[in-house]
C-alpha cells in the first residue's frame, strides 16, 4: 500500500512538472514573442510612416499691409506653430522635464522606475489609471497612437518609444515633444499655447509663472488651460511652481511672486472674416507658382503675403451685405454677384469677393470663366482692335443699319437704325450694327490676337461675329475682364493680374517672389481714345451709374436670357467693367442657374451703380 501511494505520488509530482515546464517553455516562448515584437514594431512604424515625424503647422495669409486675414487650421481643426528649442528659454525646456519625465536625458526611451511606480499603482486600483510614461512615450502616443488604455497599446506604445530613442536624438525627440503636445483651446506646441494664453510669439519672453502655467496644462489640456478654468489652472500651475522650486530651477522668492500673480488674458482683437474668396484664390496662384499642394499649402508653415487692400476688401463687403444693392431674388435662387477690383499700376488684386456672402471653399464667382460679357467686351474685341489697326479713330463714322452675315443677323436693342453714327457714339449708346461691322473689317483673327495680348484668350469656338457683341462658347471672369481693361487705364501697358506678392516657409525663406513683367501690349494712342470714349460712355452714355467725384471710365454689359416663356426683357448678366485714375474694377450680377424662374429684369446700371457705391469709399 505504502509503496503504490508512493508511486502514485511520484506520478502527481512528476505531472506537475511536465506541466509546470510546459507552462514555463509557453511563457518563454511568449516572453520572447514579446521582445521581438517590442523590438520590430517600433522601427516597422517609423519606416512606414516617416512623414509623422514631420509636424503640420498652420500656415498664415496676410494682407498687403501685414494684418493677418488667416491663420489656417490643421486637419485635426487646431492651429501650431513650431519652434525649435534655440527658441525656447532654458527654463521651459527644464520645467517641462521636470514635471514630466524627469530621468528623460538617462533613460533610453522607458523609465523603468516609473513603470514600476505605475504597475504598483494599478495593481492597488485594480486598474489602469497610470501610465508611468516617458516624454518618449507620450510623443509615440502622439504621433502614432490613439489615447486608449490597454495592453497592446502599452507596449507599441513602449515599441515606438525604443525606436524613436534609436533614429533621433534626445534634443530632436524634445523639440517634437515641445511642438506636437495638445495645450488645450485647439492649440498644439508650447509656441502656438504661448501665442493664445499670453499673446506672446517670441517664447524667451515668457515669464516664470506663465512657464509654469504651459507646463501645467498636459496633465490635462481641457480642465488645466487658464481660459477655460482658471482656477484649476491656478492650482496646478502653483503645484508646478514648487517643483521648479524643489528642482531648484527658481528661487523660493520667485515661487512665492509667481504663485501670487494673476492670469492676465491676451487682447484679443476682434475677430473680422474679411476676404474668404481672396484667400481661396490666393491659394490657388500659390499653388501654380510654387507647384506645392493645397495641403502642403495649407500646413506646412507656410507664409502668404497677398496684395490685398483692407480699406478696398472691406467697402467691398459692406456694399455686398446691402438687399438694396442688388436685384430682387428669382423664386428659388438669390441673385448672386462677383466684384474684382485692381491696382492697374501693378496689376495687384486689391480686393475680390466671389459671392454675396461667401465663406471659405465656397464657388468663387470672381474667378471662374463662366459668364457671357455681352457689350463689355466691345472695348476689347471690336473698338480696341479698329483703333489699334490704324484705320480708324473715335470719330470715324460707321454703318448703323441692319445687316444680315450669312445666317447671323444681328439686330439693336431698341429697333432702331440711324444709317451712320461715329464711333464714340457707337460705343457710348451701346448699338450692336457699328460693333459687328467693325469687327468683320478688321477680321476676327486680328481681333481675337488683341484680345489675348489683354489676357482675353478666347475658345476655338469663338471664331466668328457673334463675339462682337459678347457672345462667347464659355464665357469670362470678372477678374480677366479687369485685367483686359487695366490696360486702357495704364496706357497700353499690361501687369498681369496677381494676388500673392511673397511665400515664405516656415524656416522663413523665400520659396516665392511675385516679379512684376509689364509689357507694352497695345499702343499708349489706343489707349488713350479708349479711355476718352469709355469716360464718355460713363458721363452721357449707358454707364451714368458709375459716375463718382472722380473721372470714371467704363462699360456695361448685360446678355439676354433669351429662353421661351420668359419675358423679353428677362436678363441673364448683368456687367460693368470700368477704372479711375488708380483702381480697375470688374462688376457681374446674374444667377448661378437662369431660368424661368429665375432672371433678372434690371438692366446694366444696377452693375455699373454698385462700382460707384464701392470705389466712391476707396
Amino acid at each position: 500500500m505504502d509503496t503504490a501511494g508512493m508511486r502514485t505520488g511520484r506520478k502527481q509530482l512528476l505531472r506537475i512538472c511536465y506541466a509546470g515546464f510546459d507552462l514555463a517553455v509557453i511563457l518563454s516562448m511568449l516572453m520572447l514573442a514579446g521582445l521581438i515584437y517590442i523590438i520590430q514594431y517600433g522601427g516597422l512604424m517609423l519606416d512606414r510612416y516617416p512623414e509623422k515625424m514631420i509636424l503640420p503647422e498652420s500656415s498664415v495669409i496676410i494682407a498687403s499691409d501685414g494684418t493677418v486675414l488667416r491663420r489656417i487650421p490643421l486637419p485635426e481643426t487646431g492651429y501650431r506653430t513650431n519652434a525649435g528649442l534655440g527658441e525656447m528659454p532654458q527654463l521651459l525646456i527644464d520645467t517641462f522635464i521636470a514635471v514630466e519625465d524627469r530621468r528623460f536625458y538617462s533613460h533610453e526611451g522607458l523609465d523603468y522606475q516609473g513603470i514600476a511606480r505605475a504597475l504598483v499603482n494599478n495593481t492597488v486600483r485594480m486598474g489602469v489609471s497610470e501610465g508611468g510614461s516617458s516624454i518618449t512615450q507620450q510623443l509615440a502616443r502622439g504621433l502614432y497612437l490613439n489615447r486608449g488604455q490597454n495592453l497592446l497599446r502599452k507596449l507599441n506604445e513602449a515599441s515606438i518609444a525604443l525606436a524613436l530613442e534609436k533614429r533621433l536624438s534626445k534634443d530632436e525627440i524634445l523639440q517634437l515633444y515641445l511642438n506636437q503636445i495638445y495645450m488645450g483651446q485647439g492649440q498644439y506646441g508650447v509656441k502656438s499655447a504661448a501665442e493664445r494664453y499670453f499673446g506672446i510669439s517670441d517664447l524667451k519672453q515668457l515669464g516664470i509663472g506663465q512657464i509654469a502655467t504651459l507646463a501645467a496644462i498636459p496633465k490635462g489640456p481641457s480642465i488645466y488651460n487658464p481660459a477655460d478654468n482658471l482656477e484649476r489652472s491656478a492650482s496646478r500651475r502653483n503645484l508646478v511652481l514648487r517643483i521648479m522650486q524643489q528642482h531648484k530651477l527658481i528661487t523660493t522668492d520667485q515661487m512665492t511672486a509667481a504663485m501670487n500673480s494673476t492670469y492676465q488674458p491676451p487682447v484679443k482683437a476682434k475677430t473680422e472674416i474679411v476676404g474668404a474668396s481672396y484667400m481661396d484664390a490666393a491659394l490657388q496662384e500659390a499653388m501654380q507658382q510654387t507647384g506645392l499642394s493645397q495641403k502642403e499649402l495649407r500646413t506646412g508653415g507656410y507664409t502668404l503675403v497677398t496684395g490685398m487692400n483692407i480699406g478696398a476688401q472691406r467697402a467691398m463687403e459692406h456694399v455686398f451685405s446691402q438687399e438694396d444693392a442688388f436685384p430682387p431674388n428669382g423664386k428659388d435662387q438669390r441673385a448672386e454677384a462677383a466684384m474684382v477690383i485692381i491696382d492697374q499700376r501693378t496689376g495687384e488684386v486689391a480686393a475680390l469677393l466671389g459671392g454675396r456672402n461667401p465663406s471659405t471653399g465656397d464657388l468663387n464667382r470672381a474667378i471662374i470663366p463662366s459668364r457671357q460679357p455681352g457689350s463689355a467686351l466691345k472695348p476689347i474685341i471690336d473698338y480696341g482692335p479698329a483703333l489699334e489697326s490704324g484705320k480708324y479713330t473715335p470719330d470715324s463714322l460707321l454703318p448703323d443699319v441692319k445687316t444680315a452675315y450669312g445666317s447671323y443677323r444681328p439686330a439693336n436693342l431698341n429697333g432702331v437704325y440711324r444709317g451712320q453714327v461715329s464711333m464714340r457714339v457707337a460705343l457710348q449708346q451701346s448699338i450692336n450694327a457699328p460693333a459687328v461691322w467693325l469687327l468683320q473689317q478688321v477680321g476676327v483673327s486680328y481681333a481675337r490676337g488683341f484680345a489675348a495680348r489683354l489676357g482675353v484668350n478666347l475658345a476655338a469656338e469663338d471664331n466668328h461675329l457673334a463675339i462682337a457683341l459678347g457672345g462667347l462658347h464659355s464665357g469670362v471672369s470678372p477678374l480677366t475682364m479687369a485685367q483686359a481693361y487695366t490696360v486702357f487705364a495704364n496706357g497700353g501697358i499690361l501687369n498681369k493680374a496677381y494676388l500673392v506678392r511673397s511665400i515664405r516657409d516656415a524656416q522663413d525663406r523665400v520659396v516665392y517672389s511675385h516679379v512684376s513683367a509689364p509689357q507694352q501690349v497695345i499702343s499708349a494712342r489706343t489707349a488713350a481714345d479708349m479711355t476718352g470714349m469709355l469716360r464718355q460712355a460713363v458721363s452721357e452714355g449707358t454707364g451714368r451709374r458709375a459716375r463718382m467725384d472722380v473721372t470714371v471710365a467704363g462699360k456695361t454689359g448685360t446678355t439676354q436670357l433669351d429662353m421661351p416663356g420668359v419675358p423679353g426683357k428677362a436678363n441673364r448678366d448683368l456687367w460693368f467693367v470700368g477704372y479711375t485714375p488708380r483702381w480697375t474694377a470688374a462688376v457681374w450680377m446674374g444667377f448661378d442657374r437662369s431660368g424661368p424662374d429665375n432672371y433678372m429684369t434690371a438692366g446694366s446700371g444696377l452693375a455699373a451703380a454698385l462700382f460707384s457705391r464701392i470705389l466712391s469709399k476707396l
